[in-house]
Parts: structure tokens; sequence; C-alpha cells
């Protein structure tokens, strides 16, 4: 487990908040951090696009996986849920793909401490 303390924000940071701080906790430089963050878009992007592998493990935090939801057809006459007694018509959907992000272990952990 990390032997850092690591302290609460109050505030969102802003990209150049984030890089500014990353830059000042490593060593390097907000240009060098600029370009390792683009290189991990670029990573991320290779794993999920089509015909790649699909997903992407950000090792700790957090899953990124390209999920194909599949075509529904067009139904009528089905109950309102929102107003009992009422019945309404569903449009048909085509197929599609979509991105799905889950947390990992480590990453809910950060919300419990």
């Amino acid at each position: 487990m990390d032997t850092k303390k690591v302290t609460a924000l109050r505030e969102r940071f802003s990209k150049s908040q984030i890089l500014a701080e990353l830059a000042a906790n490593t060593g390097l430089s907000k240009k060098e951090v600029a370009l390792v963050l683009d290189e991990l878009g670029v990573l991320i992007q290779r794993h999920i696009k089509k015909r790649a592998v699909g997903e992407f493990i950000l090792p700790g935090l957090l899953k990124i996986q390209r999920v194909k939801k599949p075509a529904r057809k067009a139904r009528k006459n089905v109950p309102n849920p929102f107003r009992p007694g009422e019945f309404m018509d569903i449009e048909a959907k085509p197929a599609s793909t979509t991105v799905k992000i889950r947390p990992l272990k480590k990453l809910k952990d950060y919300v419990t401490t």
C-alpha cells in the first residue's frame, strides 16, 4: 500500500492544473507529462478500436471495454412504465458499439479511505 499521505481536493483540476501537479510530483516537465498523457490516449485508442483486442486495463485503476449492442426491433402497444394503464410504441434501434469503463479494486478503495 502507498505510504504517501494524500489530501482530498475541494475543487476539480483543469487540464493545465493536472499537468502542473504531475510535473511537480514526478520531476518531469509539463511538456513531457502532456506527451505521456497524449500517448496514453493513443494506446487506449489502439486497444479499443475496430478489429483490435477490445479492452484496455490501466492496472489497479480502470478497465475500458468496447461493447457491441445488438439491434432492437420496433414494438407496439408496450405498457408505459411512467404512466400505468397507458401503452406506447417503441422505435427500432440499429446495432451500435459503445464504450464501458469499469473501476477496478484499487480505484474503489480510494473512495472508502
